[in-house]
C-alpha cells in the first residue's frame, strides 16, 4: 500500500470536532471525501498530517486555529443603517444575508443583531477563533 504523497488523490473519512467535543463535520451521513493533495481543497497543516499516512490508517489532527479558518477579526463585523435595506424586508438574528461593496465585491454575511437603527453582520467563518480536531482515516490512495 502506498502511502499517500503530495499530488495523489484521496479518500478520507473524519468526525471533525471543537475543543468541547462539538461535533461540527463528518463525512459520516455525506460519505467519504475525495481531494487532491496539494489542489488547495485541505487546510495545508491538515495535508501535511496526511502526507506519509496509508490506507486504513487514522489519525487524530489537532488543527489550531490559526492553521484552520483563522482568528476572528473585528474588522469583519460591521453596523449597517437598517435603512440600507428594504422595509419590507425582514431581517432577524441568525440569517445569512448576500452583501455587495462598492467596488463591486459580495460576501455572504451572518445578521448577530437587529434593532431599528441598525443591523450587525458578521463576515468572520463561523469556524474562525476555533481550534479544530479531525480523527481521520484514510480510505483510498490513488
Amino acid at each position: 500500500m502506498a502511502a499517500a504523497s503530495m499530488g495523489d488523490t484521496i479518500t478520507i473519512s473524519y468526525i471533525g470536532t471543537l475543543d468541547d467535543g462539538t461535533i461540527f463535520h463528518s463525512t459520516e451521513a455525506e460519505g467519504p471525501l475525495t481531494v487532491t493533495l496539494g489542489a488547495g481543497e485541505l487546510f495545508p497543516a491538515l495535508e501535511k498530517a496526511i502526507i506519509g499516512m496509508r490506507p486504513a490508517e487514522t489519525r487524530n489532527i489537532a488543527l489550531s486555529a490559526d492553521e484552520a479558518y483563522g482568528a476572528r477579526l473585528t474588522e469583519n463585523v460591521i453596523k449597517v443603517p437598517r435603512r440600507s435595506f428594504p422595509a419590507e424586508k425582514e431581517i432577524r438574528a441568525g440569517q445569512k444575508l448576500g452583501i455587495e461593496f462598492a467596488g463591486g465585491t459580495a460576501r455572504v454575511m451572518l445578521v448577530t443583531e437587529v434593532s431599528e437603527e441598525a443591523v450587525t453582520l458578521d463576515g468572520n467563518h463561523p469556524l474562525a477563533g476555533y481550534n479544530l480536531t479531525f480523527a481521520l482515516r484514510l480510505d483510498l490512495v490513488r
